[in-house]
């Protein structure tokens, strides 16, 4: 069994313009393996947001899963000690310092971590922007005001990351942030697009339409290359 991590630089249900399902969540339920799937929405990076949870609850409904919602605002506890129950968490996006703040605080990291290592079942890890970030070593955030390098995710992947690279055109601010050593290589993504790893090594790059593309980043000390080298990621689109 394996663990799947698919980070979207955006796009999904939380970007349709009606709301619905688009071949991303469907390949990110398909994962679990299961004919049933409970799929967890963690909406801790946009605080609980009811109209986003609605919006989630909506689109999966005919997804032909059972559905659950992490909440840290209310009623932690219990929440909190439902997540292994689930087979599918789809985090969403919002402020990536708040969320892994609370994560940490809430005991949600370590569990993360723990149900990670299970390698006796299909878990599958899924996110937009901030709940795509999360998962790597660092990342690319407006969470403090500006925007700037953070290192400060859960590491289940290495690297970095940087959501909405043609959405909000920070291609320039991440190669720049990578260059400096503030933040260490990774990829910066598309809306649209996503990266899927398998037991932290990736395995394919998607998209839910033509267009979207990822990049991959790493720092370079070579003469001509800026401080970084820079590889397009051409998706399968789904």
């Amino acid at each position: 069994m394996s663990t799947h991590i698919v980070a979207m630089g955006g796009g999904g249900f939380s970007m349709a313009a009606n709301g619905a399902p688009t071949s991303l969540d469907r390949y990110i339920v398909e994962l679990s393996g299961s004919p049933s799937p409970l799929v967890c929405f963690v909406p801790t990076a946009s605080a609980d947001s009811a109209p986003y949870i609605n919006k989630f609850l909506m689109a999966y409904s005919g997804l032909g899963v059972r559905t659950m919602v992490l909440t840290l605002w209310q009623g932690a506890a219990e929440s909190v000690a439902r997540l292994p129950d689930a087979d599918v968490f789809v985090v969403g996006g919002g402020n990536t310092v708040n969320l892994l703040a609370l994560w940490e605080a809430h005991g949600v990291s370590r569990l993360f971590r723990r149900i990670a290592r299970d390698r006796s079942r299909n878990t599958v890890f899924s996110g937009l922007s901030a709940g795509a970030a999360c998962w790597f070593e660092g990342c690319l955030t407006d969470g403090f005001g500006d925007l700037r390098g953070w290192r400060g995710g859960l590491g289940l992947l290495s690297g970095s990351f940087c959501p909405h690279l043609d959405g909000e055109d920070r291609g320039a601010m991440y190669t720049q942030t990578v260059a400096s050593g503030v933040i260490p290589g990774g990829y910066a993504v598309d809306d649209g697009a996503a990266l899927h790893f398998v037991d932290g090594t990736l395995n394919k790059i998607i998209a839910e339409r033509e267009g979207p593309h990822a990049l991959h980043v790493m720092p370079s000390s070579e003469p001509t290359s800026s401080g970084v080298l820079s590889e397009t990621l051409v998706p399968e689109v789904l």
